[in-house]
């Protein structure tokens, strides 16, 4: 059995750090270690983290380094063959590992395997919808225009997949190897994803299965809208400097489907002006989102626009609604895939 070492950066979760621990410890698959990295937290997310008493687990504790810092800490101590990440406020379902290591297993052409993920509240409750991405064949421009593993949580990768895209650098006194790049803050893991499709032969695919369960955290990094759009140019200038010539073709769509994501996060934090902000600007930054992805740019439109039109209480009950149908369609879509492997 293929030892999996899974990392958790640490740092002010002392409110889902122990269900985070437990969705690991009950994993069908137990051959793993599990390195909590401590990224200098000022709560008792540590306190609690030794509350749990498995030899399998390892507190590794650190100055501040951000969440890239802390995964490449976790990398740097790993001892397994794959590498599994996940984020303190995020759960995984009992077979996520499992399963992830048959695919890896039975594909050794693929670098590094992820799930849909499913959306969860802060209490822990379902939210009924998913994040549906595309599971094979892809390339670097999807990888620039969406991120089709969508979260930190969803991939498992193999060790040797980081060792090809590890670089040396003194960020904080001393050469270390890093392989995230602990100068974004934000963004960090896409950043990653494409340079591995890039520079690397591996490929990224994705199983069906919605295996990683998702908070959604109006206090988390995500939630600043316009850091997020910052942090994802520097990527695009990181990008260009050793890849321009797909940046040449592809910067203006990607740019175009990064604005209209972040409208729909705006949608989602009820910030009307901010989200019909961004949805204008994706189409004028590249109009022909329009005909190529039709369905999400019109209704991304329209609901920016009814959230300002409309009274808030009909405007909830109309987005309910939404949430449901699109929810009860993605089920029945990801239970098809399933039978189909």
């Amino acid at each position: 059995m293929k030892l999996v070492s899974v990392i958790v950066p640490t740092y002010n979760v002392e409110q889902y750090i122990a269900s985070t621990i437990r969705s690991v410890l009950e994993q069908t698959y137990s051959n793993f270690e599990l390195l909590i990295i401590d990224d200098e937290s000022p709560d008792r997310s540590v306190e609690i983290c030794q509350q749990f008493e498995d030899p399998r687990i390892k507190i590794i504790s650190q100055k501040n380094r951000g969440l890239a810092g802390a995964r490449n800490t976790g990398i740097r101590h790993a001892s397994g063959d794959y590498l599994a990440f996940l984020d303190s406020d995020d759960l995984w379902l009992p077979e996520k590992l499992e399963k992830h290591v048959r695919h890896l297993d039975r594909s050794p052409e693929v670098g590094i395997s992820f799930s849909r993920s499913g959306f969860i509240n802060g209490n822990g409750k379902s939210l009924g919808i998913y994040q549906m991405p595309k599971l094979k064949d892809i390339t670097a421009t999807h990888l620039l225009c969406r991120n089709p593993i969508g979260n930190g949580s969803a991939p498992v990768i193999r060790r040797d997949t980081l060792k090809e895209i590890e670089f040396q650098e003194n960020f904080y006194g001393t050469v270390e190897n890093f392989y995230f790049d602990d100068r974004f803050r934000q963004s960090e893991d896409i950043e990653c994803w494409i340079r591995i499709v890039l520079t690397t032969k591996w490929k990224i695919e994705g199983i069906p299965e919605a295996l990683t369960l998702y908070r959604v955290n109006t206090e988390g990094l995500s939630a600043n809208i316009l850091k997020q759009l910052d942090s994802w140019e520097k990527v695009i200038e990181k990008t260009r400097n050793y890849a321009p010539e797909v940046l040449e073709r592809w910067e203006k769509p990607a740019r175009a489907y990064q604005l209209r994501y972040l409208a729909r996060r705006a949608i989602r934090l009820k910030d009307t002006q901010m989200a019909i902000k961004l949805v204008n600007e994706a189409l004028r930054t590249h109009w022909f989102i329009l005909f190529s992805e039709p369905r999400r740019t019109l209704l991304t439109l329209s609901a920016a626009y009814l959230m300002r039109l409309l009274p808030f209480s009909f405007y909830a009950q109309i987005e309910a609604l939404a949430l449901k149908i699109t929810g009860f369609s993605q089920k029945r879509k990801i239970m098809s895939q399933q039978q189909e492997v």
